[in-house]
């Protein structure tokens, strides 16, 4: 049975990769975010709790990566700050969660003979599409300074490939969507507020376009690209290639869940002009021919499935529909 280690395991993907890698008959070492409540975030609700190890700690620690790291022949690093209108007030955290923790767990992985480092990447860092739809050769535009992190932290992990033989890989998911997925995105955002009876949504701009991959497929993509050797030195696209714009994911949202909100354009919820990224749509090519990737989950499907889990009584609570999540 394989060991792996998950950084940011108690998060919305983590979770669920947890979950799925569990499944598979991997054992697995879930870390989640140290905080003095001893909360472990998603994993506090998922039923293979007693089946992992969960550890508490923090990846801008170098020794405690070490530490975690040792036995462990896959490491999935998912751990990072992620929240775009936030890395706007506070880009130096991001900084050394994203960069530096990811330094920190590939000089970890190097110390302690890892076998397969898979770092998660983002299409945020393409930028706006030059091109559609976008492959792995695409250019990088650091359009906000989480992405311009997320640039730097794939450019730290290739580094150890290129010069320590590292065994790495970049696999870059575009919007990944479906349970557990925070409100500060825009279909947890405005599915919540629907629930709520809130009659009228506030929001910034909806013309632009997204890949959106149900949570479940990206997971199953990072286990894919983890399991085979043709990868490793690669950044590796996981998408569904198709797109669809926000305003029409708002429309589809509102009549699978027979609403009759209306949305209005706030000014202050708009991203600044050269920051927001008004196209992404994967060219998933690559991980087809590689590991025979495609994604099962329509936009529909996931959609329906993702109302059905945040709108049940139990996992509603867990969110503060009531105020601009940043």
């Amino acid at each position: 049975m394989k060991k792996v280690l998950i950084t940011g395991a108690d998060g919305f993907i983590g979770s669920h990769l947890t979950e799925m890698l569990v499944a598979q008959g991997y054992d697995v070492k879930a870390l989640t975010q140290y905080n003095s409540f001893n909360n472990w975030g998603w994993l506090e609700n998922i039923s293979c709790k007693k089946d992992i190890e969960i550890l508490s700690g923090d990846i801008r620690d170098p020794n405690y990566c070490k530490l975690i790291s040792k036995d462990v022949d896959t490491i999935f690093h998912l751990a990072a700050l992620i929240a775009i209108p936030f890395s706007y007030m506070a880009p130096d955290s991001y900084v050394e969660t994203n960069i530096k923790g990811t330094l920190n767990i590939c000089q970890a992985a190097k110390e302690n003979g890892i076998s397969k480092l898979i770092h998660t990447s983002t299409s945020e860092v393409y930028g706006t599409a030059q091109y559609v739809p976008i492959d792995e050769n695409h250019p990088l535009q650091p359009q906000s300074p989480y992405s311009a992190t997320k640039i730097a932290a794939d450019a730290m992990a290739m580094s150890f490939y290129n010069s320590f033989d590292l065994p790495v890989t970049i696999a870059r998911p575009f919007n990944t969507y479906g349970p557990r997925q925070s409100a500060r995105a825009i279909i947890p955002t405005i599915i919540t507020q629907i629930a709520t009876g809130k009659k009228e949504i506030k929001l910034g701009d909806t013309s632009p376009t997204r890949d959106f991959n149900y949570v479940k497929d990206c997971c199953r993509g990072l286990i894919m690209i983890a399991e085979s050797k043709n990868t490793i030195g690669e950044i590796v696209n996981i998408g569904s290639n198709s797109e669809i714009s926000i305003s029409n994911i708002l429309k589809l949202i509102k009549e699978l869940m027979s609403s009759d909100v209306t949305f209005v354009h706030e000014e202050k919820r708009k991203r600044p002009k050269k920051s927001e990224v008004f196209r992404l749509w994967c060219d998933n090519k690559k991980i087809k021919e590689m590991v025979g990737f495609e994604s099962q989950i329509d936009i529909k499907t996931g959609l329906k499935k993702t109302i059905d889990w945040i709108t049940k009584p139990e996992n509603l609570k867990s969110y503060k529909s009531e105020i601009y999540n940043v």
